[in-house]
């Protein structure tokens, strides 16, 4: 019965969210939380684990109302949820928040792109839509469909991005399997647009840690305290798509009838110290080659290594965020047929940081951000054996834009990006993005 009137006092806490101070509620479980200990600590059982999750699910709405978040409307800014439910964004993790039975959300982005000396180009860029399935409070799946550039007619083509299965241990064990996205950067799990400044992902998290990039395999995840963890076995990449302009992007298999012959581990690890900032990095480790040979039948394995480490703060109205990657890759010149493959070494980084004017204004629930970013990439910091780096691809971006958000879940952000290369090559750009989340 103390069991029973506990679990009701912890649905009353999350029942009254809005109407009662954070830190209060705050304070209130976790006086639960140790009457619990005190109660179980000589005799743990299924019950008591159940309850710790639903403690847990609780602990996470409180957060999110501290962000100024509806606890269970996935509409709010998904940038302001970036260390909730186990890394994923507000619309990718409804299913966790829904009860069991189906799940419906999605997110989109149309743009506009004039670069200098090209002709400007208007583009239904992708429209997704996230679908899941809730068995129970223990298991779940998850998926997300994504159809690119409005048409597979004019080159346009249909991503199953992730697709998974969890089975829910306790929050700070549980395990997945199905194809999944791989745990690095900041945007590669996060990437719908309302989660990220400006009108165009970084380069760094397109050709060095590319995004959208998923794979088959199987791991485990969670939150311990403070921390957060993921930890895969993957298919590895296909090292023979390897380029020098779009760096492993196009290895990526995505799990369309990838080829398994070389795997790879990926892991990763974030650090929480207060609300609305958080550290971490990730490594990923594994062989590109997929069974091609020599011409004297040796197997070329190709291994590809990537470290990084990021970064991601915001307070009030302030937003900073940076990422910076590095990468190695062997054999290079013996898996692709190009006239400028991938450097042996590549690697990148960005920093960008934009206040919401709305801290300051009286905008309600509209925001307008004034945002910059300044980016390095290079896929070519060393060159191949028997090749030579190629100026046009050490690229130097810096990005300035404005966001204005109507209500939390729409977006529209403009922006210039000015582009130099070693080659003295690089084209400005104006970018336009009208991106929506649901």
């Amino acid at each position: 019965m103390k069991r029973i009137l506990i679990f009701l006092a912890a649905l009353g806490i999350a029942g009254s969210a809005f109407a009662q101070d954070a830190q209060d509620l705050d304070r209130r479980l976790k006086a639960i939380e140790a009457k619990i200990d005190r109660m179980t600590a000589a005799q743990p059982s299924n019950e008591v684990a159940e309850l710790r999750r639903e403690i847990d699910v609780l602990s996470r709405e409180i957060e999110s109302l501290k962000n100024a978040q509806a606890p269970k409307a996935p509409t709010a800014d998904v940038a302001a949820a970036s260390s909730q439910t186990y890394g994923l964004g507000v619309a990718a993790s409804k299913v966790y928040r829904a009860e069991p039975g189906v799940s419906l959300g999605g997110y989109g982005e149309l743009t506009y792109r004039k670069e200098q000396g090209e002709s400007a180009r208007a583009n239904v860029l992708r429209a997704v839509l996230y679908t899941g399935y809730k068995f129970s409070n223990r298991a779940l799946f998850n998926s997300e469909l994504e159809v690119e550039d409005a048409s597979t007619e004019v080159g346009g083509n249909v991503n199953i991005e992730f697709a998974y299965l969890d089975y829910l241990l306790r929050p700070s064990a549980n395990v997945r399997a199905g194809l999944l996205l791989m745990p690095m950067g900041l945007i590669n799990e996060q990437h719908e647009p309302t989660a990220y400044l400006g009108a165009r992902r970084p380069l760094t998290e397109q050709v060095i840690l590319p995004a959208t990039w998923s794979e088959l395999g199987a791991g485990v995840f969670g939150d311990a305290g403070r921390f957060s963890y993921r930890g895969y076995l993957t298919t590895g990449l296909r090292g023979s798509e390897f380029s020098g302009e779009e760096g492993i992007r196009e290895g990526r298999q995505g799990g369309g009838n990838a080829v398994a012959e070389d795997l790879a581990v990926v892991g990763r690890v974030d650090y929480h110290p207060f609300e609305g900032t958080m550290f971490g990095g990730s490594l990923y480790s594994g062989n590109s080659g997929q069974g091609v040979r020599t011409g004297s039948d040796a197997r070329i394995r190709g291994h590809v290594s990537l470290a990084e480490v990021h970064g991601d703060s915001r307070f009030r109205g302030a937003t900073l965020r940076a990422v910076f990657a590095r990468g190695r890759a062997r054999d290079v010149e013996q898996l692709a047929d190009a006239v400028d493959p991938i450097g042996s070494s590549f690697g990148g980084w960005y920093a960008e940081g934009g206040y919401d004017l709305a801290s300051v204004l009286p905008l309600g629930e509209a925001s307008l951000t004034p945002y910059v970013r300044y980016e390095r990439v290079d896929t070519q910091r060393r060159a191949a054996t028997g090749f030579e780096r190629n100026p046009e691809n050490d690229n130097r971006i810096f990005t300035v834009g404005l966001a204005w958000k109507p209500i939390p879940q729409t977006v529209l952000k403009v922006d210039w990006e000015n582009v130099e290369n070693r080659a003295k090559t690089g084209n400005d750009r104006v970018n336009v993005s009208l991106g929506y989340i649901f």
